[in-house]
């Protein structure tokens, strides 16, 4: 009989499945941006997009131009993927001619570069063999105040054609039927030669966003400090991802993910003093931020990804409350 510390036990080298093999960080980053429609594909032949798509050098200009003085506009953007299970484009063009109304009251109607009634339908079919298409929705701070929208829009497509290097096919609708006037445009996934359009990430998220800013400040002039202050204010209470937000997060990157709002001894605070301790208690509640002691916070590392799920969440409830009223 054979004691217990005669067994031993040869521990062999643990092998990976393929499935498990980590891929290189550069990999995940290409592949990701693939899947989201965000570059090129292996072998494609589209002439000059670069490797990130077309509109990255023009994102960069456009965002140094803005300033705090700038007036705001938000822009949400999906690409969308063609596929057998999809519901066809044609659905949601007509979901969303019939779900707005106009600044005056009529019906919906969708517009173009060159027309106030475009055929939805017909687009649609254009858009039949593409790969994918774009949809953005933009909504100006101040719409009320614009003296055309539609203006607006076709001078916003119009520097994004500039800015992307290629005409673009797109249609539109204005929707006035909720607490932010905003528009939904829709831009097919080729370009004017008829290759596949790939727009860079950075010119989907900022490069656009500037755009439409440069466009509402040349026409209503740069935000007064009233306006800056009131437009903040309103983000206090904000269950979405905000400019208030960012700042605050640029201000705990730059102190050791820790946002410092002590008053300091001897020196005048800043007039966004009390509104940024506001904003750090409203996270508090929402549990996106830790108490550290007074005046000092831990922001959470996934704060901006929560917000902007819960800010998504929540215009998906408004617009079932508003289609059941």
């Amino acid at each position: 009989m054979k004691r217990d510390d005669d067994l031993r036990v040869h521990l062999g080298r643990i092998r990976r499945g393929r499935s498990q093999r980590a891929k290189p960080f550069i990999a995940q980053a290409l592949a990701a941006a693939e899947n989201a429609g965000g570059m090129a594909r292996r072998g494609s032949s589209s002439r000059g997009t670069g490797a990130f798509g077309r509109g990255r050098a023009a994102s960069l200009a456009a965002t140094r131009g803005m300033t705090n003085r700038s007036r705001v506009a938000v822009i949400k953007a999906r690409v969308v993927r063609h596929a057998m299970n999809r519901a066809p484009l044609s659905a949601h063009l007509t979901y969303l001619s019939r779900d707005g109304v106009t600044k005056d009251g009529d019906p919906a109607r969708m517009f173009g570069a060159d027309s106030n009634d475009v055929d939805h339908k017909a687009f649609a079919e254009r858009c039949d063999d593409d790969r994918h298409h774009f949809r953005f929705i933009v909504s100006p701070d101040d719409a009320v105040e614009l003296s055309d929208i539609k203006a607006f829009t076709r001078n916003l497509m119009a520097d994004a054609e500039r800015d992307l290097g290629t005409r673009l096919d797109w249609a539109a609708v204005d929707h006035w039927n909720t607490e932010h006037p905003h528009v939904h445009v829709i831009v097919r996934g080729r370009t004017g030669e008829g290759e596949d359009l790939v727009i860079s990430r950075d010119y989907i998220r900022e490069g656009m966003r500037a755009r439409a800013q440069q466009l509402l400040t040349l026409e209503l002039g740069p935000r007064s400090d009233r306006e800056i202050r009131h437009s903040l204010e309103t983000q206090v209470g904000a269950e979405r991802w905000t400019r208030l937000d960012r700042a605050l997060a640029r201000d705990a990157a730059a102190h050791g993910s820790v946002v410092d709002l002590r008053p300091e001894r001897g020196q005048r605070q800043e007039n966004l003093h009390g509104i940024k301790i506001a904003r750090m208690r409203k996270l508090e509640a929402l549990g996106l931020a830790r108490s550290l002691g007074p005046g000092q916070w831990s922001l959470s590392e996934n704060a901006e990804d929560v917000l902007r799920e819960l800010g998504e969440r929540n215009d998906i409830i408004k617009r079932i409350h508003r289609n059941l009223t």
